[in-house]
Parts: C-alpha cells; sequence; structure tokens
C-alpha cells in the first residue's frame, strides 16, 4: 500500500512544482520517473516567444509584451511563425496579436522609417555628381522599400528606395 501512496504523493508534488514554476503542461506520461528525468526532458523541447497580451495593429512589438514558453519534447513551431527575438525585435504588428498564440511572420513588419507625408531628402547620385532635392512621401516605407514620392518643386512623382538613413536614392528613369 505504502508504493502507491508514495507515487501518487510524488506525482501531485512534482506537478505543484511544475505549475508554481510556470512550465508548461507535459502530454507524456511521467509515471516512475524521476524529476530528473523529467526536467532533462524538458530542456530538449524547443524555447519559443508568443504574447503575453494582447498587441493591437501599429504597435511596436516590446520584449515586455512577449513570454519564452518551452514545447513540449518532440513538437516544434508551425513554418511560418516568428518565435525568435531576432525575428521580433522592433516589429510592428500588421494586425491584432493574442496572447498564447504564435505570431505568423505575414503579421508583422519592418517599422516605418518615413512615414507617408513626411518632408524627406532625395538623393541621385552618378559617380561624382550628387543631385539632392526635398520631396514628400507618398506612402510610407522601411529600409530598403520603394514608395513613391512628390517633387516639392516641380510636382513630378518618382518612385525611389528608403535608405537606413531616412533618405530616398533615386536611379535614373
Amino acid at each position: 500500500m505504502a508504493g502507491p501512496i508514495s507515487s501518487a504523493l510524488r506525482c501531485v508534488m512534482l506537478a505543484t512544482v511544475l505549475v508554481a514554476a510556470g512550465a508548461p503542461a507535459f502530454a507524456q506520461d511521467t509515471t516512475g520517473q524521476s524529476a530528473n528525468q523529467i526536467a532533462a526532458a524538458q530542456a530538449v523541447g524547443e524555447a519559443v516567444l508568443i504574447p503575453n497580451r494582447v498587441i493591437y495593429p501599429g504597435e511596436t512589438i516590446e520584449p515586455a509584451s512577449l513570454k519564452q514558453v518551452t514545447l513540449i519534447p518532440g513538437k516544434h513551431k508551425p513554418d511560418g511563425m516568428a518565435t525568435r527575438s531576432e525575428e521580433l525585435q522592433g516589429k510592428v504588428a500588421k494586425r491584432t496579436l493574442l496572447p498564447g498564440r504564435y505570431i505568423p511572420v505575414t503579421a508583422i513588419r519592418d517599422a516605418w522609417l518615413v512615414e507617408q507625408g513626411a518632408s524627406v531628402q532625395v538623393y541621385f547620385t552618378a559617380g561624382a555628381l550628387t543631385i539632392s532635392a526635398a520631396c514628400v512621401t507618398l506612402q510610407p516605407g522601411a529600409a530598403g522599400d520603394q514608395i513613391k514620392i512628390r517633387n516639392i518643386d516641380s510636382g513630378k512623382i518618382i518612385t525611389g528606395t528608403v535608405m537606413a538613413d531616412g533618405t530616398i536614392q533615386v536611379g535614373a528613369s
């Protein structure tokens, strides 16, 4: 009689410790395994980041709004989901992100370097010749994006590439 009681007591104590630590639930039978064996099995699981609160469209994803969870051993994140800090650092939500759910790569974007309607410097460079002009953006853009801009002096609409410093580079057309 002491064998089943101690085994049941051990399982209850282990479950209490895991719940108190905030670990995800296991989907495997842990009967007869020591706490060290269970902890080693958990360490094998993949660690991913998920929202810990609702993140609204247009909101920058901050580290404080994410929590790290460990997947059940043998489970892997679905393809097309952003779950590492490098993928999420400084990104902006394109749609509502719910707590406890994976973040689809299609639901995030880079932060805009230039906003629509902003006054920007536009540069055309050919060899040693550099021409600059003041323009207004007709659409927002992140580094490397092709956006439309309007020359303030001529009113002509041109396309240029947003550079990392927030200026626009145009080529010969």
